[in-house]
């Protein structure tokens, strides 16, 4: 954990013994540059994608272990030895520009992604095949995967495409998606603790004072148990809510897409002891 996060971030990961905060209140600017580790490849940067799948989102971070988007790419660029600029805007602007229909894999493609948009570029991900992309979601503030394909939002804020790679790396193999994307399954009702034991909670929301009761009623209308944390900063009564606890983080890990669906697009998985 680096020196730069504040008590009251060290307090939160204490009760969450989760993931860290996404945007910290005092970020480290400090670039990391990373260890060159291999050469360049498609069969490396494949390796990288598939370890670095999940890892947090962190604003101002470049890895090892957090990441923001363009730190993200940064990070395994970086890590076969090829330098590239550390933010969004000033990568978009060097390699080699491409049109989208000439995409391959390892290319990297740029999004505005603001609300009104205006060209600017705000987010970065990296080309895979058959549409799909890999990125630092600040959505679902974790390495995700994506499709233009099959994606409307990103199919309409693509605004640049770029190739840092050598053009003598093959990179024209067919993508058999080696990684894993969850299949579209039937609504089932997602699995309940009902005795109301474990370690392992979703964490919907952090609030200053008490949760509104019309969330607590929402959240028992779908019959899911939930628990409040309380604890005190500057003056200030801050409760953490929670649904939960279960006993296996691979039942919280089923219930997790119906919560993210049904009450909070951003809860996560939280352990407590």
């Amino acid at each position: 954990m680096k020196t730069a996060l504040i008590p009251l971030s060290i307090v939160l990961l204490s009760l969450t013994a989760c993931k860290p905060p996404h945007h910290p209140i005092h970020p480290n600017y400090n670039v990391i540059k990373p260890k060159v580790k291999y050469s360049p490849s498609k069969e490396n940067l494949e390796k990288m994608v598939k370890q670095l799948q999940g890892s947090p989102y962190v604003w101002a971070e470049e890895g090892p272990d957090t990441f923001d988007c363009s730190g993200y790419t940064y990070y395994m660029y970086g890590s076969m030895g090829i330098d590239i600029p550390r933010v969004a805007r000033e990568q978009a602007k060097h390699g080699t520009a491409i049109n989208v229909d000439a995409l391959r894999y390892g290319d990297l493609i740029f999004f505005d992604t603001e609300r009104q948009r205006r060209g600017r570029i705000t987010h970065v991900g990296m080309y895979l095949g058959n549409g799909w992309f890999t990125h630092a979601s600040t959505t679902d503030y974790e390495i995700v995967y994506s499709n233009l394909n099959t994606s409307s939002y990103y199919k309409k804020r693509l605004c640049v495409c770029r190739r840092y790679l050598p053009s003598t790396l093959k990179l024209d193999t067919p993508v058999q998606k080696p990684w894993k994307v969850q299949a579209p399954q039937k609504k089932q009702t997602p699995p309940r603790l009902e005795r109301g034991h474990g370690n392992f909670y979703i964490q919907v929301g952090s609030f200053s004072g008490e949760p509104k009761q019309s969330l607590l009623d929402h959240i028992s209308s779908l019959n899911y148990k939930y628990k409040r944390i309380q604890f005190t900063h500057q003056n200030k009564n801050i409760v953490k809510l929670l649904i939960g606890p279960y006993e296996e983080k691979t039942t919280a890990l089923q219930v997790l897409p119906s919560v993210k669906r049904q009450i909070q697009k951003t809860a996560f998985i939280a352990e407590i002891r």
